[in-house]
């Protein structure tokens, strides 16, 4: 039995993330209001306005100081990256603080103490944040499910892929030993601890296989379109994440029909996101679509854990189609 490790190594969060920068503004805000209700002895909606009338700045250009040195930021040991950014903060509230005092408080009427607490306050409540929630998402529990949606093969497969096997063995010799082989690629990549992204060039040669071995078993029953001519072989997705649509389209869309069917994989890259459309036949009365949902909420919740609010999948039906659209942002090693 395989034993999921529990001690991952802590990160600081990805600030040019679009997803975390939103939790930073709401998390600020919130604290904001609580000081000026705090604050207030008269007018609450006036000590809201003087506050984000400081807050506001000096949490944007926090953010954007942040999302700048991001990679600098990822080289440092965990406790050094806390300290660079609790300076950087404090830096840039004084800055702030004194262009605006002129403008909100007159000569002498800041009292900049107050903002410095403030400010270590609410970026000590941030980086806490950040902190529980990679560890919530890094329990043996979660790990152990993340593992099980990386690995969704159906037992039926293997089965199925060894009997084909076995009836080329004297027939087609060579084939039998590259589908073994491709078996042992697939089945390799989902024992592995695949909690690291990988390059797309290396999902697609990895879904190529698992096609190879199901157009094996299912034989001219089952064609396939690949347009890859624009995919960026260099971009980081999630490992597995494609061959489980894969495997449900050859499952709901190949499998049940009596006459052949289409599986077309279009992958390319528009601006700074790399899309993913895959599509095959729809059959309204096929009676497993509930695993298809199953199968595709695990792989929203995938993207969900690797890039946040910046990825999407949407499945939708089109006629005789069943179409599931990916977007990812487009992101290299480099």
């Amino acid at each position: 039995m395989r034993i999921i490790k529990q001690n991952l190594p802590v990160t600081l969060p990805n600030f040019c993330n679009l997803g975390i920068m939103l939790r930073i503004l709401v998390l600020v805000d919130v604290m904001s209001l609580l000081a000026a209700m705090a604050r207030s002895s008269g007018s609450l909606w006036q000590e809201v306005l003087e506050i984000s009338a400081l807050v506001q700045p000096i949490l944007l250009a926090s953010l954007l100081a942040l999302c700048l040195l991001r990679r600098w930021l990822k080289r440092l040991p965990y406790h050094l990256g806390i300290a660079a950014i609790l300076l950087l903060t404090t830096v840039i509230t004084t800055l702030v603080a004194v262009a605006g005092q002129n403008l909100f408080f007159g000569p002498g009427g800041l009292a900049l103490d107050r903002f410095w607490l403030f400010s270590l306050a609410a970026t000590g409540t941030v980086l806490y944040y950040f902190h529980l929630r990679n560890r919530a998402l890094s329990p043996a529990i979660t790990e152990a499910r993340l593992q099980a949606l990386q690995a969704r093969i159906r037992p039926h497969f293997l089965f199925n892929s060894l009997n084909a096997v076995l009836s080329l063995i004297r027939s087609d010799p060579k084939r039998a030993e590259q589908t073994l082989e491709d078996m042992a690629d697939l089945f390799r990549v989902l024992m592995a601890d695949n909690r690291q992204l990988t390059t797309l060039e290396k999902e697609v040669a990895l879904c190529r296989q698992y096609l190879n071995i199901e157009q094996l078993r299912l034989g001219e029953r089952l064609y396939l379109a690949w347009a890859i001519d624009k995919m960026p072989r260099e971009a980081l997705v999630p490992p597995l994440v494609l061959q489980p649509l894969l495997e449900n389209a050859v499952y709901h869309g190949i499998e049940p029909r009596a006459e052949p069917g289409e599986i077309s994989i279009n992958i390319y890259r528009s601006r700074d996101e790399v899309h993913f459309v895959i599509r095959n036949p729809y059959l309204g009365d096929d009676k497993h679509h509930g695993g298809n949902k199953m199968a595709l909420d695990n792989v929203r919740e995938r993207l969900k854990l690797h890039f946040d609010a910046e990825a999407s999948l949407d499945a939708s039906i089109h006629g005789n189609t069943y179409q599931v659209h990916i977007t990812l942002p487009y992101t290299t090693s480099e």
